[in-house]
Formats: C-alpha cells, structure tokens, sequence
C-alpha cells in the first residue's frame, strides 16, 4: 500500500504568472531529485468549477517513511520556500492508495 500526497494552494492577490511558473520550475525538479517520489503531478486549476483552489500538487510514495523523506528533503524545502510568500491559503491531505 502507498501514500498519496495532494496539497492544494491558493495564490495571494497580486501573485504573478511568472511567480507561478517559478513555482512551476522549483517543482518540476523534484521527481529526478527526490527518489522516493513514485509519481508526481502538479498544475493550475483549469477552471472548470467554482470554490477551486488555484494549484494542485500530487505526490504518490510507497510509505510513511518515503513521505516523510519526501516532505523534509532539501529540495522540496526549496521549492516551499519559493511557494510560501505566494500563497493565501493551502490545504493538504495525505492517504492511503494501493501500490505503488
């Protein structure tokens, strides 16, 4: 049985298209840099309903361990830097998937 990870984020007022793709960037690094990671996706919100968050990210690892590991790595610290002066609100959840 693994763990899924989704953390979800709304940006403050004025945050910028180019504040999101910086995010965007810090994020897209982590998957060849964090071996736990088994899958991981992330996005903006297509905007297809209402009371949305604007930004999703979703993290798939085989244990708490592999979580844990994930969630205090050096790089993904580095990417929450990057994100935690964007954001307004955030939520997260983490739970139990089969595999991987």
């Amino acid at each position: 049985m693994g763990i899924r990870h989704i953390a979800l984020f709304r940006w403050a007022t004025g945050t910028t298209s180019e504040q999101v793709e910086a995010v965007e960037a810090a994020l897209s690094r982590l998957p060849e840099l964090i071996p736990q990671l088994k899958n991981y996706s992330f996005g903006a919100d297509v905007g297809i309903g209402g009371d949305t968050y604007d930004f999703a990210v979703v993290a798939d690892v085989a244990s708490e361990a592999d979580y844990l590991s994930y969630r205090d790595h050096p790089e993904h610290q580095a990417a929450l830097a990057v994100i935690r002066p964007l954001l307004a609100d955030r939520a997260s959840v983490q739970f139990n998937i089969a595999g991987p």
